[in-house]
C-alpha cells in the first residue's frame, strides 16, 4: 500500500473550509454561489530512496465550484479540478525502486464531485459527496482510461447554539489499485471573537480535511497555523501499477480578503515523514523533509 502527498492534494494549497461550514455561515447578502481558484506549489529538493536521486516538486491546480440551495434543507454543489504536477529529478544513476520502474516528469489529475447537503433542523447537517478521479503519468504505456478512482465522502456536524460545529466524517475510496478508508474531525469552532479552529482542506483522495488554528488581525487579514496528512496515488505504468507519495505537511498561511469576491492566501509549508511506495512489487523508498510555498488566489462571483 502506497504512502504519499502531493502538496498537491495540498492542497496545502488552497485553504478553503469544510463546505458544509461554509453553506452555514453565508447569509444570503453575501452568497456567492460560483467560485474559481488557482494555485502554484513549490517544494525543496529532496532525497528520495538511499541513492544519490534528488526529487523537486512543481504543480498547478485549478479549481471551478458552485453551490446552490434548493431550499431551507436541502442544497447540491459541483466541483470540478485539474492538476499538472511537475516531477524534476536529479541524479537518477538506475530505475526506482530497485530498477523497478524508470523515473516520470509530468502527472495529470482531473477530478470532478457532487455534493448534496441536508439540514434537518438548525442543529444538524449532513453531506454526502461522491468523486471522481483520474491520475497518472504522462508516460508512453499509460493509458489514462485505466487511472479511475472513484469514492464517496459522508460527513455529519452538530451546530451548537453559540454557532461552533463539530462533527465526524468519513471518505471511502476505491483507488487505483487499492481500497482504503479515511476517517477525519469536523470542525468549524470559534475559539474567541479572533481565533477559530477548523478544517483547511476537503477530505478525499489527498488525505483528511486537517486542521488549521486561524487568527483574524483586521477585516481584511488573518494568518493560521495548521497541519495534515497528504496523500496521491498515480497510474505510473502498464494497467494497474501505481505509486503513492505519503507524507505530513505542516504549514503557516497568511490571508488577505482583497475584496469580498477576491482571496489571497500565501503558506510556508514543511513535509515531513515522507514514503514512496510501488505497488507491484511492493517496494517503500522514503522521501526526506522539504520545505514547500504555495500560492492560492480565489474568486467568487
Amino acid at each position: 500500500m502506497i504512502k504519499s502527498p502531493l502538496l498537491c492534494s495540498v492542497c496545502f494549497l488552497a485553504s478553503v473550509l469544510s463546505p458544509m461550514c461554509a453553506a452555514a455561515e453565508q447569509s444570503p447578502k453575501q452568497y456567492s454561489p460560483f467560485s474559481i481558484s488557482a494555485s502554484k506549489i513549490m517544494t525543496g529538493e529532496a532525497n528520495v530512496g538511499s541513492g544519490e536521486q534528488t526529487l523537486q516538486r512543481d504543480s498547478w491546480i485549478l479549481d471551478a465550484k458552485i453551490k446552490q440551495p434548493l431550499n431551507r434543507q436541502w442544497s447540491v454543489g459541483l466541483d470540478l479540478s485539474y492538476a499538472d504536477l511537475d516531477y524534476d529529478w536529479q541524479n537518477v544513476k538506475q530505475p526506482m525502486f530497485d530498477g523497478s520502474v524508470n523515473t516520470w516528469s509530468a502527472l495529470k489529475r482531473y477530478s470532478a464531485g457532487l455534493s448534496v447537503m441536508y439540514r434537518p433542523d438548525k442543529h444538524w447537517m449532513f453531506m454526502m459527496a461522491p468523486k471522481l478521479q483520474y491520475a497518472y503519468a504522462d508516460v508512453d504505456g499509460v493509458s489514462s482510461s485505466d487511472a479511475m478512482s472513484y469514492g464517496v465522502v459522508a460527513t455529519g456536524m452538530y451546530r451548537f447554539d453559540d454557532g461552533n460545529m463539530l462533527g465526524f466524517g468519513v471518505a471511502y475510496l476505491n483507488d487505483i489499485s487499492d481500497v482504503r478508508t479515511v476517517p477525519y474531525l469536523a470542525v468549524r469552532w470559534q475559539i474567541t471573537d479572533k481565533l477559530r479552529l477548523g478544517n483547511p482542506f476537503s477530505a478525499g483522495f489527498s488525505g483528511p480535511a486537517g486542521l488549521e488554528l486561524a487568527y483574524k488581525i483586521s477585516p481584511t487579514f488573518d494568518i493560521g497555523v495548521g497541519t495534515s496528512k497528504r496523500t496521491q496515488r498515480f497510474l505510473i505504468q502498464d494497467e494497474d501499477t501505481t505509486v503513492e507519495v505519503d507524507e505530513w505537511i505542516s504549514f503557516i498561511r497568511t490571508g488577505w480578503a482583497v475584496t469580498p469576491s477576491i482571496n489571497l492566501n500565501a503558506y510556508a509549508g514543511y513535509y515531513f515523514n515522507g514514503e514512496m511506495e510501488l505497488s507491484e512489487p511492493e517496494l517503500v523508498e522514503t522521501i526526506d523533509n522539504q520545505v514547500a510555498f504555495a500560492l492560492a488566489a480565489e474568486y467568487k462571483f
